[in-house]
């Protein structure tokens, strides 16, 4: 057998040596290219990678030049090359397509974050599949999975072939339980406690509330950031030489606890010893001086260095200086452990701005715009000023986006325009809103609103709403511009029927009838002042069985009233959000009273203050006050019932039934008084999932307050205010916010109305 095999040999090797120079028996001049095997990919697609072309002279050293640059594509598995007189032809097996890509058993990650990842190495539905890509894929995962602490994690993935030269593609993910951090260790510290030096880390071991922080989840992106942190710490504290000498991440064999081990060498404490300018000082010292915030004989602070050049700059850009720059240059006295620092002031050229140039506004007219705009044509540019106007025209809600650019203008190196760019919402706006309340029942509103009528920025709206208890009609009218200094001007007419017996007060019902009109005074971008003054007609019913102190108030003043009430208030708004903030507040204070002239004397003052604090990235403390005072004068001893203050319910204190708190009548209703004190602490947070993180937030909650009334009773009395505390949640569903409460009273007492789970849903909210 073995001379048998050696001759098959012999001739396989004279057949192959014979069929080799079919393709490079010597050069030729190709007269025709045949592209042969083709399935998908054009034939156009392979003359587009092809070397040659049609005319050209080839040998046997170009084949291989051919075969590669086609294998380079990654379109082909095989690529062959053969001759039919002067015609080379092309013989290639494509590689298969990517039909489907299923991705199963992922939880952590959502699908769409996984495919958008692998789509980046290169595989996607469509695409052109290659085996070594699948090394590729499973490595992705694993690191996407590990930055969540999954180091557990198992991949498996399947290629099954399909017809018409296809595959799919199953990749069945086992995530593991993830890796939580045990400890965090550092060593070296003796200035500082561990404590406080990792106080504001955003790594934690786990603790009561990681499941919602996830703190105790470690990834190397925080790991690093923390670092900078730890860093930031001391050198924001005079530790100029301060360096972390390294770190170690362990995890436990069970892969289940991560231990982290930084070690650091503090060094010393260095003063600031002087203080300096440099550069070009296109103004005064004493301009400058004020806005570094470092003091001689001071610890030495980084974050104050950098905050003090960042003033500067911004001072230089409000003074036209666009392009300004600022550097801070330490030099150090290591002997004296002593810091001077010179801050090296470049301002470039003065930028002016040419023109203020609007685009989009098809509708609105142009004079619209430019009355929010704080940055002026042929002024000194400001950046400050350019980001205030985006952010007003933002705020008058006509635009879905709002887009500013400032090029250069051409030809000149102290010139630039300032381009607007805005997309407009439709004009009108029809809406109706369903919601339903624990006090109010269920509750439907309509309206009928043209916030930009007619492109010219004033308001006409037609609003209907009503519930068990309460009905309005409400025309209203405002210009927000009435003067060319922002003062608006507005008109409202409505229409109010309240049955307060049916939300469980004193049994008596009003028809309201208002006509108003009112002016609005800008102070500032925050803060604005507000002129009411309603001539307000009131029919007073008293229900059956009404209790004395109604029929009091009936037999003394009658039951139609027409009073003239001019109105105070100042709003002041900070919040970084209207929906959910996490920093700044709002603050509002009114103050109205009727006038000669009308049938009942009375006045009312509230303020209103709610605080929002960011503890960290994820906790947000929310502070609220709320006091109202109104008292009857002249021949009026005390205010009308509907004019009285309430509290209880999920707006003030939680955990008590809406309007049950304070006075109650003979027949034992809530009758209200004219006193209020309400104040909350609530701690905020998202919710621990990650798709819900924008549309709902959760709180813990404390409440206390009252209502008393300072008229017949001994007033304001510390003893009589109610606490309560409990888990709150809001809700921005499709259908409307969605509110609800789990409260427990704290001191309730005999004849509380107590109400532990309380909601309400829709526009109520």
């Amino acid at each position: 057998m073995k001379p048998y095999f050696g001759f098959l040999r012999t001739l396989i090797l004279l057949a192959s040596c014979y069929a080799l120079p079919v393709m490079s028996a010597g050069e030729f001049k190709i007269s025709d290219i045949r592209v042969e095997g083709l399935q998908r990919i054009s034939a156009g697609t392979v003359f587009t990678y092809l070397p040659v072309k049609m005319g050209q002279e080839i040998g046997s050293e170009d084949t291989s030049l051919i075969i590669r640059e086609l294998y380079r594509t990654g379109f082909f598995k095989d690529v062959r090359l053969e001759r039919d007189g002067d015609v080379l032809i092309v013989i290639v097996t494509e590689r298969p397509a990517i039909s489907d890509i299923n991705i199963s058993g992922n939880k952590s990650i959502e699908t769409e974050q996984l495919l958008t990842s692998l789509k980046d190495i290169g595989l996607a539905e469509g695409r052109v599949f290659n085996r070594f890509v699948l090394d590729k894929i499973e490595q992705e995962l694993r690191r996407m999975f590990f930055n969540q602490g999954k180091y557990g994690v198992q991949i498996e993935t399947t290629v099954t072939p399909l017809e018409r030269n296809r595959v799919a593609i199953d990749i069945d993910i086992s995530e593991g339980l993830t890796a939580r951090i045990k400890k965090i260790n550092i060593i070296g510290n003796h200035a500082f406690d561990k404590d406080d030096v990792t106080d504001d880390f955003e790594l934690s071991p786990s603790g009561f509330l990681s499941f919602i922080s996830k703190d105790d989840q470690y990834s190397r992106q925080k790991l690093a950031g923390d670092l900078e942190k730890l860093r930031s710490f001391y050198l924001d504290r005079g530790y100029i030489n301060f360096k972390i000498e390294s770190t170690q991440v362990t995890i436990s064999p069970d892969k289940k606890d991560i231990y982290v081990t930084i070690n650091i060498t503090e060094g010393e404490v260095y003063t600031i010893r002087d203080i300096k300018l440099a550069g070009d000082l296109v103004a005064a010292p004493e301009v400058f001086f004020p806005l570094i915030k470092l003091a001689r004989g001071e610890a030495f602070s980084r974050k104050v260095v950098i905050g003090s050049a960042d003033d500067i700059t911004k001072m230089l850009g409000e003074k036209g200086y666009a392009f300004a720059n600022v550097n801070s240059i330490p030099d150090i006295d290591e002997e004296q452990k002593q810091v001077e620092i010179t801050f090296f002031v470049d301002p470039g050229k003065r930028v002016y701005v040419r023109r203020v140039n609007m685009r989009g506004n098809h509708q609105t007219r142009d004079e619209v715009l430019r009355r929010e705009m704080r940055q002026m044509e042929a002024g000194w540019f400001s950046s400050a000023k350019v980001r205030q106007s985006r952010e007003r025209l933002q705020r008058l809600g006509y635009f879905d986006e709002v887009n500013v650019e400032t090029p250069a203008v051409a030809g000149s190196t102290d010139q630039v325009d300032v381009d607007i760019s805005v997309s407009e919402k439709q004009m009108g706006n029809i809406s109706a809103g369903l919601g339903f309340s624990q006090s109010d029942g269920l509750l439907f509103n309509a309206s009928l609103s043209q916030n930009n009528f007619l492109g010219t920025g004033k308001r006409i709206s037609l609003a209907f709403n009503t519930s068990k208890s309460n009905t309005l009609y409400q025309l209203g009218y405002t210009n927000p511009y009435f003067t060319v200094d922002g003062i608006s001007r507005g008109f409202i007419v409505s229409y109010r029927k309240t049955d307060f017996g049916e939300v469980d007060i004193a049994r008596y019902a009003t028809n309201r009838s208002r006509l108003g009109v009112n002016f609005g005074i800008p102070i500032n971008e925050t803060d604005r002042i507000r002129l009411d003054f309603d001539i307000v007609d009131t029919e007073f019913k008293t229900g059956t069985e009404a209790s004395k102190e109604l029929l009091e108030f009936e037999a003394l003043n009658g039951t139609d009233f027409v009073d003239f009430i001019p109105k105070l208030s100042w709003t002041h708004d900070s919040r970084d959000s209207a929906i959910m903030p996490t920093k700044g507040g709002t603050q509002s204070f009114f103050a109205l009273a009727t006038i000669p002239g009308s049938d009942l004397e009375y006045y009312r003052l509230g303020y209103v203050h709610k605080r929002y604090i960011p503890l960290n990235r994820t906790f947000t403390l929310g502070l609220k006050l709320d006091l109202g005072y109104g008292d009857g004068y002249g021949d009026n001893r005390y205010l009308p019932p509907w004019e009285l203050f309430f509290a209880g319910g999920i707006k003030s204190v939680r955990a008590f039934k809406d309007y049950s708190l304070g006075p109650r009548d003979s027949n034992d209703d809530p009758l209200g008084g004219n006193l209020r004190t309400v104040g909350s602490a609530e701690i905020y947070f998202p919710a621990p999932f990650s798709l819900m993180e924008k549309t709902i937030r959760l709180g813990l909650f404390l409440d206390g307050g009252n209502v008393f009334n300072t008229v017949f009773d001994d007033g304001f009395d510390t003893g009589e205010l109610r606490f309560s505390t409990g888990m709150s949640a809001l809700w921005l569903s499709p259908f409307g916010a969605f509110g609800v409460s789990l409260g427990l009273p704290l001191n309730e007492k005999a004849g509380d109305d107590v109400e532990n789970f309380q909601f309400t849903f829709g526009s109520a909210f």
